[in-house]
């Protein structure tokens, strides 16, 4: 049997991930002293006893976050024998992704991802830009609430940055904007340009150190360009569903060119999805850790798709069982 592998983004780090893996498994080991002998300082301290505080700083985040995915996928392919039909990673997660497929080294991937943290915390400066998730909204809904705030705000930009699952897409950009959309929103106005209704949609401002996915990371785009230039690239073993375009690339030259624009473009997670479902194998593992692509793939599809976490030594056997049956 084989498996689709996805990589969750931020917001899934907590205080102690990977340790599991790092106690029981020489390859997970190995994965933690090449992050640090890489980027200069103790990655085990970082993921194993960081506060909230350090772990959800984006320059921190971003190497944590690929570190314990990258060490929990060493365990799978080589301790637990999983073979991979194809793989994507929910924003930073799509660097996993190309660890993975054998695109990039880990030891480029996790120096990129660093950069990549720090470009975009640097790329805004605090309080000019925030997320909103927006709840019980389709695709055009969320569009066109974009548009209309930055039309009637007379500020912007605002756009789609997450299209996580239908009824749940974060928007991204201007503080302004989305403050002004804060104290006006009313649900009529879908009804009144021509839209479906939307009477139970909700704006939940996010706390979020900065924009991400939208125009205002250009600068941050413009830093990685120049810096994933010098990056060497392979093609890709498996299928890799990218997130600017929800499209499956093997080729190293559009491989990085998507994950470049990635940084201001939106992550159409939801299509995504559908293009892996179109693959026909409905076994995925999300790796790494927490659960939160298993939520969303119960929203997207729960009838379709059989996912299996890897937070714990008993998941790990779970999959280990799915493999023989």
């Amino acid at each position: 049997m084989k498996f689709s592998i996805l990589f969750s983004g931020q917001g899934s780090q907590s205080q102690g991930m990977g340790q599991f893996l790092f106690n029981e498994f020489k390859e997970a080991r190995h994965v933690f002293e090449e992050a640090s002998d890489a980027l200069q300082f103790d990655m085990k301290k970082l993921c194993f006893n960081g506060s909230d505080e350090e772990l959800a700083l984006t320059e921190n985040t971003q190497p944590a976050l690929l570190t314990a995915s990258t060490a929990t996928a060493e365990v799978l392919t080589r301790q637990f024998g999983v073979q991979t039909e194809a793989t994507a990673g929910h924003s930073i997660g799509e660097y996993s992704s190309m660890v993975l497929a054998g695109v990039m080294s880990f030891t480029d991937a996790v120096k990129a991802v660093r950069f990549r943290g720090q470009a975009m915390q640097s790329a805004v400066p605090a309080g000019q830009g925030g997320m909103t998730a927006t709840l019980g909204l389709n695709e055009a809904q969320a569009q066109f609430l974009c548009d209309y705030a930055v039309q009637k705000s007379g500020t912007g930009p605002l756009s789609p940055a997450n299209y996580n699952c239908d009824g749940q897409i974060v928007i991204s950009g201007n503080l302004k904007t989305l403050n002004w959309l804060k104290e006006n929103f009313k649900p009529e106005i879908f009804v009144e340009n021509g839209l479906s209704e939307a009477k139970r949609a909700k704006l939940i401002p996010l706390a979020v150190s900065a924009p991400f996915h939208c125009a205002m990371m250009k600068p941050a785009e413009e830093k990685m360009s120049l810096f994933l230039s010098g990056v060497q690239f392979q093609n890709a073993k498996y299928p890799i569903i990218q997130n600017v375009h929800a499209q499956i690339e093997t080729a190293p030259e559009k491989l990085k060119h998507n994950l470049i624009t990635q940084v201001s473009g939106s992550v159409r997670w939801m299509q995504s999805m559908n293009v892996l479902k179109s693959l026909g194998n409905p076994h995925v593992i999300e790796c790494g850790n927490g659960s939160v692509l298993k939520g969303l793939l119960k929203k997207i599809d729960s009838e379709f798709f059989k996912v299996y976490s890897t937070n714990s030594l008993d998941d790990l056997k779970l999959i280990e069982t799915a493999q023989k049956s």
